[in-house]
């Protein structure tokens, strides 16, 4: 195995109202949330008071794949289309051109919770009747196709796989990358996620949970979500795709490439505990992160800024304040590192979150400052710890740690470094 450092040089983003990796950094850094009022579907008349989502309206693909022909992408999905240009954005600005690495040194993967679930509701609901009456078909109904077809986009002929493993996903994805990168079975690795589940299955999946799992905000959709909020009642459902470039140092800096970040290590566990509530007495948590930072050759007492998962479910605000008071015995509240969550942005995109989360702490990294969590009304007292709501806060980071929970009893995390 490689100890050759392995850095983030791209990073290719398709959100809500968020094209470029500059939109994406000046919505989390300004705390701009593209939650709005749900269109997608009447929450009323399907019976679910759910009233927000984050949702992309509107997208064209043909900027970001000036290469594919509409006829091949008249086969393809809106998934699938978004996903590809994703990739492409990543590789683009990278600087990653056609030649820079052997093709079966370039890889591909790909994190989804639920796959191409809103393509096949469409199908199975006579929505889409002549879904099955061509070819593409066979792409739209398979999950790891955004993945296959990026990579005959991109000429990438190393590994290429998708994950789908809920909102632990996207870290695990970053994961797989890390190992063929470290291995040397790549030089550069594109890793990211796709998810697109506003559809009203999915919210009433969550809403059967009961009431604090997903917002039922009606007045203001832009404030339905709020972690660690006395208030809160849960997230809205959000869609997208983002992607990163994994490089081997020496090869992005032989070619000249900016560097956000480095990737120095990701780990995950399953607790094999409850199914649907992770741990909280923070010391499940608290220890996988330990053996993060010793991965990485580091330990507690050096994390300058927890990216949290942040979801404004009770559950998880709570497991999240835990684990670092576990990590922190001997402070107090407000000499914890400091935390905060996007999801007040860009809503939850569960197979996607995770790299979400890198994304953004990536660019937090790189621009030396934390974004805020937004939405921020009364501190619950479970809850209280150093919360950056004020608005973008200057500060010296080195290292950082991105944290995903999931059903099925599952934990992951990542840390990321300052690459001077």
């Amino acid at each position: 195995m490689s100890e050759e450092r392995i850095v983030v040089t791209g990073i290719g983003v398709v959100l809500p109202n968020t094209l470029t990796v500059d939109q994406f950094w000046s919505n989390i850094s300004g705390g701009n949330s593209q939650v709005g009022r749900l269109t997608r579907f009447d929450g009323a008349e399907a019976g679910l008071p759910v009233y927000a989502a984050a949702e992309i309206t509107g997208f064209d693909h043909h900027p970001f794949l000036p290469e594919l022909t509409d006829g091949h992408a008249a086969k393809y999905s809106r998934e699938i289309l978004i996903a590809m240009s994703a990739v492409a954005e990543a590789r683009r600005d990278a600087g990653l051109a056609a030649g820079d690495i052997d093709p079966r040194r370039l890889g591909i993967v790909m994190s989804s919770s639920r796959g191409p679930f809103s393509w096949w509701r469409d199908v199975l609901t006579g929505q889409d009747p002549a879904a099955f009456g061509d070819k593409g078909a066979m792409f739209r109904g398979l999950p790891g196709c955004p993945a296959t077809l990026s990579a005959i986009y991109n000429g990438a002929q190393g590994l290429v796989t998708t994950v789908s493993n809920a909102c632990v996903g996207g870290h695990q994805a970053i994961g797989l990358a890390l190992r063929e990168l470290r291995s040397g079975a790549a030089d550069a690795m594109l890793v990211g996620g796709h998810e697109f589940p506003i559809v009203p299955e999915v919210a009433a999946c969550y809403r059967a949970m009961g009431h604090g799992v997903i917002s039922s905000e009606r007045d203001d959709p832009a404030r339905a979500v709020r972690p660690y909020s006395d208030d809160r009642e849960g997230f809205a459902l959000g869609e997208g795709s983002v992607v990163l470039c994994l490089e081997r140092e020496s090869v992005a800096r032989a070619r000249g490439a900016r560097v956000y970040s480095e990737i120095l290590s990701a780990a995950s566990l399953n607790e094999a505990a409850h199914p649907t509530t992770m741990d909280l007495t923070g010391k499940v948590t608290g220890s996988l992160i330990e053996d993060l930072l010793a991965d990485a050759g580091r330990d507690v007492n050096d994390v300058d800024y927890f990216c949290a998962h942040g979801t404004a479910t009770r559950y998880n605000d709570i497991a999240e304040s835990r684990a670092l008071r576990a990590l922190y015995p001997e402070r107090t509240a407000g000499k914890l590192p400091p935390l905060s969550s996007n999801k007040p942005i860009y809503g939850h995109t569960f197979g996607l979150a995770g790299v979400i989360n890198v994304a953004a702490t990536s660019l937090m990294v790189h621009h030396q400052t934390i974004a805020p969590t937004i939405n921020f009304t009364k501190t619950d007292p479970e809850c209280d710890h150093d919360h950056v709501f004020e608005g973008a806060r200057p500060a010296k980071l080195d290292l950082a740690v991105s944290m995903s929970f999931a059903f099925g009893s599952q934990t992951s995390v990542v840390a990321v470094g300052s690459p001077s």
